[in-house]
C-alpha cells in the first residue's frame, strides 16, 4: 500500500504526516510538495521551480520539524515535488502513481472564508479516485 501526504509545511500538513505515521508507518509513504506561482504566471516559472526542487531533493533538504524527522527516521518514505494547482496536482499524482490512500491536512475553515478561499482538501476529496483521509 502506498500513502500520499501533500505537504506544504503548514501545521495541518504536519498533523497529516503524523496521522499517516500513526496509521501506515509500515507502508510506503510519499510526501508531495506542490509549488504554485504566487502571481499566477505558473507556466513562465515551471522550469525554474523544477530546477530548484531538483536541487533541494539532491541536497536532501526538507522543511519538516525535528519531531517529524525523528519519526520518519525508521520509515521508508520519498519526497516528491510538482508544480501546478495544488488540488489538481495531488489528484493527478495519485492517479499516475497508483496511490492507495491520500492523507491531507485541512485548515478547518467554514462559512464565508471557505467559500471565498476554497479548500484544497475538499477538492481532493471530491476528485480523487482513491480513499482520502482529511486531518483537522
Amino acid at each position: 500500500m502506498t500513502v500520499l501526504v501533500p505537504y506544504d509545511g503548514s501545521e495541518p500538513a504536519q498533523q497529516a504526516v503524523a496521522h499517516a505515521l500513526d496509521r501506515w508507518a509500515d507502508h510506503d509513504l510519499i510526501l508531495l510538495r506542490v509549488i504554485e506561482a504566487a502571481d499566477g504566471s505558473l507556466e513562465a516559472g515551471v522550469d525554474l521551480i523544477k530546477e530548484r526542487l531538483k536541487e533541494s531533493r539532491q541536497k536532501g533538504t526538507v522543511e519538516l520539524p525535528d519531531e517529524l524527522l525523528d519519526r520518519l527516521a525508521d520509515v521508508e518514505y520519498e519526497i516528491e515535488a510538482v508544480a501546478g494547482k495544488p488540488a489538481r496536482e495531488i489528484v493527478a499524482f495519485a492517479d499516475a502513481n497508483e496511490i492507495d490512500h491520500i492523507v491531507i491536512g485541512s485548515h478547518g475553515r467554514s462559512g464565508p472564508s471557505r467559500v471565498l478561499l476554497g479548500s484544497v482538501a475538499e477538492r481532493v476529496v471530491r476528485r480523487a479516485s482513491t480513499s482520502v483521509t482529511v486531518v483537522r
